[in-house]
């Protein structure tokens, strides 16, 4: 840790802690040895749980170097006063580049598993049934599948791919809507499909017209040439072999 205090130390090293290994405030710099880096805009970024440590880092142990263009990425708005200040007393011009929302997805991204069967099965416009859980289970044993969960790990919303490798039983629980979870789901599935050589396409049935507007605004195109349907035959007989 004393090494790190060292001011040739901190000059040539690009990522310096005010302490170690019990650090408060840990700022990572262009590499000297690295042009690209430094080429590029010389950015900088650091991460610190105590302002009075960050100022003295910037102000006495001579962690940054004042006397070129750098530019600070993604700080807490509430440094910027003591940044300002900081410049200020070292009489170096400063302004805001941008100021930014963060926005976090706090839901996980993962595939479904046998556990969700029974939740796709009841909430599947044909399914319902033990035809319908024999149908899921097979789907999501053999073909791609993606889900977005909540902090419990249980499905919100998730799509599947049916056994002729078209995108489907697309849904998202009623009290979770309207957050772009389909958006989502169909654009990953559609990358993954598409990165293993598979066509990424769907069906939507005549009257969905929700689901219709939603894939065309992604870029998906109607084939007006071609219609697709299902017929059941002997439909009577498949509840004995049930």
């Amino acid at each position: 840790s004393k090494a790190l205090q060292k001011s040739s130390v901190l000059k040539s090293n690009p990522i310096v802690v005010d302490t170690w290994p019990d650090f408060k405030v840990i700022i990572c710099r262009p590499d000297p040895e690295n042009k690209r880096a430094l080429n590029f805009n010389k950015k900088m970024a650091y991460y610190s749980t105590d302002e009075q440590s960050l100022r003295k880092m910037l102000t006495d142990e001579n962690a940054v170097d004042w006397s070129t263009y750098f530019m600070i990425g993604g700080i807490d708005v509430s440094h910027a006063p003591m940044l300002k200040q900081v410049s200020s007393d070292r009489r170096v011009n400063h302004k805001v580049y941008t100021l930014v929302h963060l926005l976090e997805l706090e839901s996980r991204i993962s595939s479904l598993n046998l556990s969700h069967v029974d939740l796709v099965n009841k909430t599947w416009k044909f399914g319902g049934d033990e035809k319908g859980y024999r149908t899921i289970e097979n789907l999501n044993s053999n073909f791609p599948s993606c889900c977005i969960t909540d902090s419990q790990g249980q499905p919100v919303s998730w799509i599947l791919v049916y056994d002729y490798c078209a995108l489907g039983i697309l849904y998202t629980l009623p009290e979770h809507r309207g957050k772009g979870y389909a958006k989502i789901l169909i654009s990953i599935l559609a990358k993954k499909l598409h990165a293993e050589g598979y066509p990424v396409y769907c069906y939507i049935e005549e009257d969905n017209v929700l689901s219709y507007k939603l894939f065309k605004n992604l870029g998906f195109i109607e084939d007006p040439s071609y219609r697709a349907a299902w017929l059941e035959f002997n439909f009577s007989d498949w509840s004995q072999h049930l």
